[in-house]
């Protein structure tokens, strides 16, 4: 199994829009997306807003979806071409809890996209693109505990000169990946090419498999 992680420092700042838009530009790897929600006293952790997204009995709940056509997120990725999409609900602080089932529910697929930058303390995936608003001040504890692990970094505009983070100085950055992105238009030729290199190596032939 090969796996991308996309996170990023805040709330909507493009992270759907990154997978989404990696799904149809590298259909050949026939993802399975997987959109991670924490919750946690009755607030969402996509939004900040009261959500019923809660398991009512459990600390985690996985559910796959199957609308092309709705406005989700999950919906999203299968109109992006995904083959599958499952949206991830568990409790702040208990994602540990869920990685068995989660496991279980991806089976043997091959690519999975996964939402998430807590998810990094818990797996080492082949590749972590987080993007970054350096307009919104907000900077999320996990997405700052593993900056050091990103592979690329998707700065939108104006870039990083401009940010408004308190405590992540741009020296943080020396010696990553970084790509400009703009608000609407979040993959570049140039990232879908460093994602496809990086998923080739190592990647048996035909043959092979």
């Amino acid at each position: 199994m090969r796996i991308v992680v996309v996170g990023g420092n805040s709330r909507d700042i493009g992270k759907t829009s990154v997978m989404a838009g990696l799904i149809r530009a590298l259909p050949q790897y026939g993802w399975t997306a997987v959109k991670l929600t924490q919750y946690g006293h009755g607030v969402c952790s996509e939004d900040g807003d009261p959500c019923g997204c809660a398991p009512e009995e459990h600390p985690f709940a996985i559910s796959e979806e199957r609308d092309r056509s709705g406005a989700s997120d999950t919906s999203r990725f299968l109109a992006a071409g995904a083959r599958r999409a499952l949206w991830v609900r568990v409790r702040q602080g208990a994602l540990e809890t869920a990685l068995p089932a989660l496991r279980q529910a991806l089976g043997e697929d091959q690519y999975v996209i996964l939402e998430s930058n807590s998810i990094l303390g818990f797996l080492q995936p082949d590749l972590y693109l987080t993007v970054l608003d350096p307009l919104t001040k907000d900077f999320k504890p996990s997405a700052r505990q593993y900056l050091h692990r990103a592979d690329a970094c998707l700065i939108l505009e104006p870039g990083l000169e401009k940010n408004c983070w308190e405590g992540v100085p741009v020296a943080a950055f020396a010696g990553k990946s970084v790509f400009s992105v703009s608000s609407g238009s979040y993959l570049t030729p140039e990232i879908t090419a460093f994602v496809d290199s990086r998923l080739q190596i190592g990647t048996p032939s035909p043959a092979g498999r």
